[in-house]
Formats: structure tokens, sequence, C-alpha cells
């Protein structure tokens, strides 16, 4: 008899495992986030004034939008900046994150302590923690002086070492940028250190003894073997770091929008900053997964 039961390949069962995996997140989605975003965005488009009884909106266009790029004095201000500094930063959050991960993959005496090291910051930088430390106004003073201190000697030494190797200027002015913000790359790479350690992990043995068989050194096997196969996890931290550098606590701009609300009471112009923040970060990350995704290899 013939089997009248529609039989799925190979691609369709991994499609229909992708559904299966991202039905929580879609479900939860519709439920709990598409209307606030409908609202919020109902809210960009109108004056919204609180009352006793709740809150009125007249409508007003698309004059939120205009007030917060043409009349507002600091959002466009703060908005480049805050770009131009994250976007500066993740290639370094990316590079020393791989290279960590890396150098914690290595079978040394102490691996277990200094990988709890790396993930320090996540736990230093979480919740109450992070609150204590923002409130300690002498701890901050005195680590703002020692930063200060630190980092012109460490800027000297740097431009000193890159000129004489007669390195172009902005190349050499991104690397003296990247080094005055070491403390901020650290903190923002330890999940990335941990993406990229649980792939270096997963990649099997046998194809490293199957390269030393056939002769490829050390280096040879990391740009064969290791680096395609940990590629995919680029774009994975890629995402990550945008998204996680974008809507940071201590984001200048994310305060700013907040106190446009809460403060100077300017709500509509507040949800319009922050729909413009919104698409700004979506523009981000569909230009470097479009980009990255060409480069990424898959193994089947």
């Amino acid at each position: 008899m013939i089997s009248l039961k529609p039989r799925l390949t190979l691609t369709g069962k991994r499609a229909l495992w992708g559904i299966v995996f991202t039905a929580p997140f879609t479900i939860g989605f519709l439920l709990f986030f598409l209307g606030p975003m409908i609202q919020s965005f109902v809210f960009s488009l109108s004056e919204l004034e609180v009352t006793p009884h709740g809150f009125n909106l007249n409508y007003l266009g698309f004059e939120n939008f205009r007030y917060a790029l043409r009349v507002d004095p600091s959002f466009m201000r703060i908005f480049t900046e805050t770009t131009i500094r994250i976007l500066t930063d993740i290639p370094a959050v990316i590079i020393f994150s791989f290279f960590a991960a890396t150098l914690l993959n290595q079978e040394f005496k102490g691996r277990l302590l200094a990988r709890v090291i790396f993930f320090m910051p996540v736990i230093l930088t979480a919740g109450i923690i992070a609150q204590l430390e923002a409130q300690d106004i002498l701890h901050r003073m005195l680590a703002y002086v020692a930063d200060q201190e630190d980092t012109i000697a460490t800027s000297r030494a740097v431009v000193q070492v890159m000129m004489q190797l007669r390195m172009p200027q902005d190349f050499i002015v991104y690397i003296v940028t990247a080094v005055n913000r070491i403390p901020d790359v650290i903190n923002a790479s330890a999940i990335p250190i941990l993406i990229f350690l649980a792939g270096l992990q997963s990649i099997p043995s046998s194809l490293f003894e199957t390269a030393k068989i056939e002769g490829a050194t050390a280096w040879e096997s990391f740009w064969k073997i290791t680096f395609p196969l940990i590629s995919p996890l680029f774009l994975t931290n890629m995402v990550f770091i945008i998204v996680d550098s974008f809507t940071a606590p201590g984001n200048s701009l994310v305060t700013y929008i907040s106190n446009a609300a809460w403060s100077r009471g300017i709500y509509g112009v507040s949800v319009a900053m922050t729909w413009m923040y919104f698409g700004a970060i979506a523009l981000f990350l569909v230009i470097v997964f479009g980009f990255i995704s060409k480069h990424v290899f898959y193994m089947e």
C-alpha cells in the first residue's frame, strides 16, 4: 500500500523545529509586547497629558519627531556621540572576547579561576551591586582620578610605539580610543567570552587530530578549522553586543530619553525619541546581519 502520510524532508524537519523553539518568543511577543508597541507609537504621534483620571491624547502627527530632531538642544548630539562610541567599542569587544575565549580554552593551571574572573563583570554590574557602586561618590571620584592618570600614561606609550612603526593615523586614533576604554570593553565581554568558549569546546577534536596527521601547523588549524567553525558565533555576539550596548542602563542616551519623560514632562517627545532610537538599532542589526551572514560557515 502507498502511504498517504506526508513525509518531511530533513530541511523541513529543521524548519519545523525552528518554529517550535521560537514559538515561546512569538507567543510572548504577540501577547505582551505587540499591544504596548502599537500604543507607544500612538503616543509618539500625540501630545500626552497626564490627568488625575489617566491621560489625554491630542494628535500632533510627526510634530514630536520634528521637535526631537530640530528643536531639542541635546538629543541629536547625545544620539551621535552614543552611536559613535558604541560602534567604536564593538570591534574591540569582539576581538578581545574571541582571543580571551581562545586563551581560556587552553589547558593550564588555574583555568577555572581565570574563567570566574572574566565572568565577574556580569555579577559586579548587575542589580543592587551596580546601584551601590553608582551611589558611592568617593569611590567614583577616586576611580575617575586613577583612570585619568592611567589613561594619559597608557595613551602616550601606545602612541609612541605606533608612531615608530609608521602606522596610519586613523588606526592609531582607533587603538588609543579602544585602550582608553579597556574597562568598558572588559565589562561588555563577559557574555561574548562564554559564547565563544562554548563554541570552541563544541568543535570535534577529531578534526584537529586529522589536520595534525596531515601535517598542518597550529596556525593553519586555527584559520582552517577553528575560525570557520566559530564564525556563526561572531554573528551571534555582534547582535548581542549591539543590543546590550544600545540598551545598557548606563547609556547616556537612554538616561536622556527617560529624563525627557519623567523630569521634563514631554512624554510624547520622549516616546518619539525612543522610536527613532529603536529604528537606529534595528538598522544597525540589519546591516550587520546582512554583511556578516554572507561570510559565515555552517557545518552541515
